[in-house]
């Protein structure tokens, strides 16, 4: 699944240690869709991934999520986590500083392939 839309907030940084002893991390945004009806939906970032994906507040972004929910003491809980970042703002990283490129051909010999 995807979602569009602006990073509105941060929340804390929460971590842990789960029950075998191994360290987590989870990192919560607040996106804000687009359109007539605008939704707010918390999406959170467990991992190694919060430092690679390093999302900011007022950032326009499209996030591949999987929603997941799980029962506890009679209550369902669920949680919508970001797997890909796609920045669709005008900063979109890497790819805004590859140079333009007008023509792939030039005339001197020594360019020319010999096949």
């Amino acid at each position: 699944m995807e979602l569009s839309g602006k990073i509105i907030n941060q929340l804390q940084e929460v971590s842990g240690n789960s029950k075998s002893g191994n360290a987590w991390r989870k990192q919560e945004y607040i996106i804000e869709t687009g359109g007539q009806y605008p939704k707010k939906v918390c999406v959170a970032i467990w991992g190694d991934k919060i430092d690679q994906f390093a999302l900011k507040v007022g950032e326009q972004v499209t996030l591949g999520i999987d929603v997941e929910s799980r029962e506890y003491n009679g209550r369902w809980y669920t949680e919508v986590k970001a797997y890909k970042v796609d920045r669709t703002g005008a900063s979109s990283g890497p790819a805004s500083s590859m140079p333009e490129v007008d023509t792939f051909y030039s005339e001197s010999e020594e360019d020319k392939l010999p096949f």
